[in-house]
């Protein structure tokens, strides 16, 4: 039996497109997810940009810089002290001045320097210079934190850190703490010394006598 000629099938071209694969260079940023989405860890949200901001080098500027600097006279200012009364800064010229901004009344870094100023207290009339303490506490706050250590000097009420702010003094733990920075002023009125350590609050009072007994 003959057997019958299978014609040949044509050739047809692909129904479906041939896709080249995309090559990104290593220099350009892959593009992210357009939809916003929340992380697995720590609930994080990511954003739906497709580039990623990074932080500016001077974004921690402001909590370093100072606007009082050694061999400046510094604003002047008035505050209440733990009594009520009010007290400028202009009281204490003619004498130097040891001037210390600390966090807060109480907390155990505050009430260990406090106490170091009040047990070293002698040495500092001895060098004729007076010490001033000054936080955003009320006078109430002070009067009962004066009373329960004992303290002999003055302590100023700075509600609202306003003096703070014009003095510059720098905050710590990026911005979340107030600053413990010290000034030793001469008796006319120039900044001789800024001292700032927050986590030694016992060097203060070392750092400050020293700078007086060179005066």
């Amino acid at each position: 039996m003959a057997s019958l000629p299978v014609p040949k099938q044509p050739a047809f071209p692909s129904l479906l497109p041939t896709r080249t694969p995309k090559h990104y260079p290593s220099s350009q940023t892959l593009p992210i997810a357009s939809s916003s989405s929340h992380s697995k860890f720590y609930g994080l949200k990511f954003s739906t940009s497709s580039t990623l901001p990074i932080p500016s080098s001077s974004s921690g500027k402001m909590f370093i810089s100072a606007k009082v600097d050694k061999g400046t006279v510094p604003p002047a200012f008035t505050l209440k002290d733990q009594d009520g009364k009010t007290v400028s800064l202009s009281k204490f010229k003619g004498k130097p001045v040891v001037l210390y901004f600390y966090p807060a009344d109480e907390s155990p870094s505050c009430t260990k320097q406090a106490c170091a100023f009040r047990d070293s207290y002698e040495k500092f009339k001895k060098a004729g210079a007076e010490v001033v303490g000054i936080s955003g506490d009320d006078p109430s706050s002070h009067k009962e934190f004066a009373k329960k250590n004992r303290l002999p000097f003055t302590l100023l009420s700075d509600e609202g850190n306003k003096v703070r702010k014009e003095w510059g003094v720098p905050s710590d733990l990026f911005g979340a703490l107030p600053g413990r920075q010290t000034y030793v002023l001469d008796k006319n009125g120039v900044v001789q010394l800024i001292y700032n350590n927050q986590f030694q609050p016992e060097k203060h009072i070392d750092e400050t006598l020293k700078l007086l007994q060179s005066l």
